[in-house]
């Protein structure tokens, strides 16, 4: 996926890669040029290094707060388990939605992620089963918005930055067609 981020001067660290079929969408995230470990808490989801994802499965690109067909995922390489080590995937409410989506239990979203010596390698899956109105016969298009957030290399983001209300506002994310 590309990241249009860049075209604002933004790092790019990681690449990024999304697929889908009707039973749901997988990620991929490789991000290299870490020279300190990831900051993940499962218990500071919003404050924790990863990549998050934020869909809407119905594409409605003039709305300004979140439906109930507008998700947010978290996919983290660590953070969870005792020692910290296992890697966590979460479903997240969006601030000042309308109408959120059904919960999402986090055994319902499927992670692997592989530590490097200079960053991380994770793999999500998010199954239809989890993405209220997900028909992409019916809805081909989607809103969308990516961020790897990394404390060290900062924010690669798919198109507008922090500094907007991309986190909870639909209209400012992209659009995608699954055709």
């Amino acid at each position: 996926m590309p990241s249009f981020g860049a075209l604002g001067d933004r790092p790019v660290f990681a690449d990024v890669r999304m697929a889908w079929n009707a039973n749901g969408i997988g990620l991929n995230i490789s991000v290299v040029g870490k020279r300190q470990l990831p900051w993940c808490r499962d218990s500071r989801l919003d404050d924790s290094d990863g990549f998050h994802f934020w869909i809407d499965t119905r594409c409605s690109p003039g709305i300004h707060r979140a439906t109930q067909y507008c998700h947010r995922f978290l996919w983290m390489p660590m953070g969870g388990g005792p020692k910290r080590e296992n890697p966590v995937a979460a479903w997240i409410p969006i601030n000042r939605a309308r109408a959120n989506p059904k919960p999402v239990s986090p055994t319902e979203l499927k992670i692997a992620a592989y530590p490097r010596h200079d960053g991380y390698q994770m793999s999500g899956f998010v199954p239809a089963s989890a993405l209220t109105g997900f028909d992409p016969t019916d809805q081909p298009r989607i809103g969308m918005y990516y961020a790897v957030v990394d404390r060290e290399l900062g924010w690669q983001t798919f198109m507008l930055g922090p500094e907007y209300p991309v986190l909870e506002d639909p209209s400012l994310w992209g659009e995608a067609v699954l055709g």
